[in-house]
């Protein structure tokens, strides 16, 4: 079975709706709930999200990973600058550093959950991130539950962030925000690129060095 991460796109959105997640008109992260509350339309706030997204992906870059086994898209995980990300606004342990990547989602479909498909998004995340300057670590408000699942809403739980790396910034009974240094990004990067880099020797060894012929003649 492959499993890999790919950069978030437009492409992906449809293909994330037929896991029975409402991405394409979830607008939580994207505005502030006043403008969020104006829009009651389908497919206008599915238009928004594209421009959102557009948005981020021309000024900003890369703004996700999907998830994908064998080809399929199973899973997503968003990210971006706090300055795009107003819906943040109403959480008490708020607002995000500015030095740091607002972690927004991420959802693993049913029966996938618990394979280690979270951990592979936050991975290809790290891959994405450390190739950029200026971005110090990576924050996420959390809720208290274990599972990237449809029941965490539009909060990632609190349990899966302290797994793969992040410690409470700002303490909240309901609603922490976390946090994850770029230095740890790095190293977890480093640690991931050797273990590749060592399973890869196993698959192909290194070729012994074939014997000169020597001429009897």
């Amino acid at each position: 079975m492959a499993r890999t991460t790919v950069p978030f796109t437009l492409d992906h959105l449809e293909a994330l709706d037929a896991l029975g997640v409402p991405c394409r008109t979830c607008l939580f992260w994207e505005l502030d709930p006043v403008r969020r509350g104006r829009l009651t339309d389908r497919e206008t706030r599915a238009d928004v999200k594209e421009s959102w997204m557009s948005e981020v992906l021309r000024e900003w870059g890369s703004c996700g990973r999907v998830a994908l086994v064998d080809g399929e898209a199973i899973g997503y995980l968003t990210y971006a600058p706090p300055s795009y990300v107003p819906g943040a606004g109403v959480f008490p342990t708020g607002p995000a550093s500015p030095d740091a990547v607002l972690l927004t989602t991420a959802f693993v479909a049913e029966g996938y959950d618990g394979g280690g498909i979270g951990r592979l998004l936050v991975q290809g995340m790290a891959r994405d991130l450390v190739g950029r300057g200026g971005i110090k670590a990576v924050e996420a408000f959390a809720y208290g539950g274990s599972r990237l699942a449809p029941q965490s809403g539009c909060l990632l739980p609190a349990e899966f962030l302290a797994r793969v790396g992040f410690k409470t910034h700002r303490p909240h009974p309901r609603t922490p925000r976390m946090r994850m240094e770029m230095r740890s990004l790095v190293t977890w990067r480093d640690e991931v690129e050797a273990a590749l880099e060592k399973l890869v020797g196993v698959v192909h060894p290194h070729k012994r060095p074939t014997p000169a012929h020597r001429d009897l003649n």
